[in-house]
């Protein structure tokens, strides 16, 4: 496991990013995770409702369906988060099937949940003292422009729904279907959404939690 903290934008956080035992199942290795990670962040005085965003990796599609339940099953009520999913062999040098990066952010005031309409299981945002964090936001039809396109727009409703905009976007991480070009997405993107103040990073994935999607965008924004 490894952990470490950091201040951004007037704020403590603390990332950690644990693996899974080599050779456990996927909704044993998860649940193992996060009670390894509340330990961890347990010495800092923090806990799992202290959880902004969690980022799932998984070797393959059953591991990640089902280490997505898991985690969905222990971290309820005060310790939901903005949440995504991803197949990406290639993120492990150890032999486990599934990992966890997860974010918390120190503070005195209260998360504020917005769901979708009608809910799903991953937020629509978290939004704690004016730092708003968004779960991963997917299409599903069309060539990679047009899920970009497409995703961006339900962004862009779910930041004004925030009382954001692509104006206050401070960081945009693509997760991007590996055998898809980089420069084709950042063109997409900017069609779209024009000169974006936000800092921009780009991971590379083989899947996601359905067939057809091409690129996956988590934005964090600030108030």
């Amino acid at each position: 496991m490894r952990m470490k903290t950091f201040d951004w934008l007037g704020h403590e956080f603390v990332a950690v990013s644990c693996d899974a035992p080599a050779g456990a199942p996927a909704d044993h290795g998860m649940d193992g995770i996060l009670s390894r990670i509340e330990a961890g962040i347990g010495r800092l005085g923090l806990s799992l409702a202290d959880s902004v965003r969690t980022r799932l990796w998984a070797r393959d599609r059953s591991s990640r369906s089902l280490a997505s339940q898991a985690r969905s099953r222990r971290m309820r009520g005060s310790s939901r988060s903005s949440s995504s999913s991803y197949i990406a062999p290639g993120r492990f040098d150890s032999d486990a099937t599934v990992a966890l990066d997860f974010v918390a952010m120190r503070s005195s005031g209260e998360k504020r949940l917005a769901e979708y309409d009608p809910p799903s299981v991953p937020l629509r945002y978290l939004d704690l003292e004016g730092m708003i964090f968004l779960s991963g936001v997917t299409a599903t039809r069309g060539k990679l422009a047009e899920q970009v396109r497409e995703a961006c727009g339900l962004i862009g409703e779910s930041l004004e729904h925030a009382g954001a905009s692509w104006e206050q976007a401070t960081l945009v991480s693509f997760f991007l279907q590996q055998n898809e070009e980089p420069e084709s997405m950042r063109a997409a993107f900017e069609r779209v959404v024009g000169s974006c103040p936000a800092g921009i990073e780009c991971s590379f994935v083989e899947g996601y939690s359905a067939q057809g999607k091409l690129i996956e965008i988590e934005v964090t924004a600030h108030c």
